[in-house]
């Protein structure tokens, strides 16, 4: 028994590894170096080919049959913000003077609303030029630094605790939480971790810290659509989610009279509808015209192509651990140890995203194994999902493309960027951590 624990360890340890250095050194896609991870673990684990290869089909198919619409309608919904200019109109009028003592509480608020329906690349796009150029009467660099940092801090903390984000909304199903549960527990976690690291934070990692190139101030042509109808379009999505939780809280006479909210709150359909009311809301006419139309859709399908096949590489890589036997193997040594399944699957998600740098890939791969560790402990599911969410950021290095982008758009050097962008993911990932064993105290 001994031995193939070890062996299982052994394999799992080896095949991450390699997939560390085909990414880091091979530079390779994640998704081919993830699938190469995926066949070395499953022969060294004890499986054979045949048996690995049907694992990696499975949990790409799981994966992707789950998350994939998720995906796809997320970030249509992130285009048609962004093409309508609806998202900068937003950003613009919450933000204001760069020079106010509000203005990186206000960048701050504005990526955690504006971060709700969008991918962290596409909100991280829409949001750092508006700041640069509000700041841009500034001659502060630090002034510059510390609003990005705050809107970065925002998007980071959302992207990884609440959902609808796919990372936390894959967990969520795979763990069995209860959805609307943990959109809440998200919310409590992510407001106190996003204010500690976030502005306050910024102050410290900016000090006496000059950019090594001019920040970006381009900003999309046009004045954008009015606030109001943009911040509908962002909220809808969260909104009908949550609202599906009210049938549960009504009294039995009433529920039955409710119990379309549940079916409005699936995730694919919620993000179906704001996509659908979007068209109106941000387009007008326009969105009959196929010039529009196209625009809308070629821009979205662009980065889909790479998210899904890092995503379904993800969940192969999660399968191939999981046939092999980590996942019971986890359970056993939370049973008869003394860690905390919370620590345990933050300390499984920091391991993946050191070694992909990517977080969704962390999520999809921590929630996988740990199903058998929650059942076996008791634990509330939504601290599991949380703490997994948490740890999924943690330290974005050179393995993370999210980190060159992050540094292109601050105009920070690399020892720079770890100075501030990489200490910001990490403060997040811990003092995150902190939050969620805290709210597992009372739940």
């Amino acid at each position: 028994m001994i031995a193939a624990d070890g062996r299982i360890a052994l394999a799992a340890v080896l095949g991450i590894a390699l997939s560390i250095l085909l990414i880091v050194r091979g530079r390779l896609h994640p998704f081919v170096a993830l699938l190469c991870g995926a066949f070395v673990i499953g022969p060294l684990g004890g499986l054979s080919l045949a048996d690995t290869a049907k694992a990696v089909q499975k949990g790409a198919g799981d994966v992707l049959g789950s998350i994939g619409l998720i995906v796809a309608l997320g970030l249509a919904l992130g285009t048609m913000l962004q093409l309508s200019n609806g998202a900068s109109r937003l950003a613009r009028v919450m933000i204001g003077r760069a020079d106010t003592p509000r203005a990186p509480w206000m960048s701050l608020a504005v990526a955690l609303v504006i971060g709700l329906p969008l991918f962290f690349e596409t909100g991280l796009v829409l949001i750092l030029p508006i700041i640069a150029s509000a700041a841009a009467a500034d001659v502060r660099p630090q002034r510059m630094l510390q609003l990005m940092l705050s809107a970065l801090a925002g998007l980071s903390v959302v992207h990884a605790l609440v959902p609808p984000h796919p990372g936390p909304l894959l967990a969520v199903a795979t763990l069995n939480a209860d959805l609307g549960r943990t959109i809440l527990y998200g919310v409590l976690v992510a407001v106190p971790t996003a204010i500690l690291s976030g502005p306050l934070l910024a102050r410290l990692t900016t000090r006496g810290l000059v950019p090594a190139s001019p920040l970006p101030v381009e900003m999309a042509s046009g004045e954008g659509v009015a606030v109001w109808r943009a911040l509908i379009v962002v909220l809808l999505p969260v909104v009908l989610i949550a609202a599906g939780q009210v049938e549960a809280v009504l009294p039995p006479a009433l529920a039955p009279h409710f119990a379309w909210l549940a079916v409005a709150s699936n995730p694919v359909l919620a993000l179906l509808i704001a996509c659908l009311a979007a068209l109106p809301l941000l387009f007008g006419p326009r969105m009959r015209q196929p010039a529009t139309q196209d625009a809308i859709w070629l821009e979205a399908v662009k980065p889909a192509g790479g998210i899904l096949l890092a995503i379904g590489a993800g969940g192969a890589l999660k399968q191939v651990l999981v046939s092999a036997g980590l996942s019971e193997l986890l359970a056993h040594a939370a049973a008869v140890g003394t860690l905390s399944p919370i620590i345990l699957a933050w300390l499984i998600a920091v391991a993946i995203r050191l070694a992909t740098g990517s977080a969704t890939v962390a999520t999809i791969t921590a929630a996988g194994v740990m199903p058998g560790v929650v059942a076996a402990s008791g634990v509330a599911p939504e601290c599991v999902v949380l703490a997994i969410g948490a740890g999924s950021v943690f330290f974005s290095h050179v393995n993370d493309p999210g980190f060159w982008l992050v540094k292109s758009y601050l105009g920070t050097s690399t020892s720079a960027t770890f100075r501030t962008w990489s200490v910001l993911e990490t403060f997040i990932s811990v003092v995150g951590l902190g939050f969620v064993f805290l709210l597992s105290r009372f739940v």
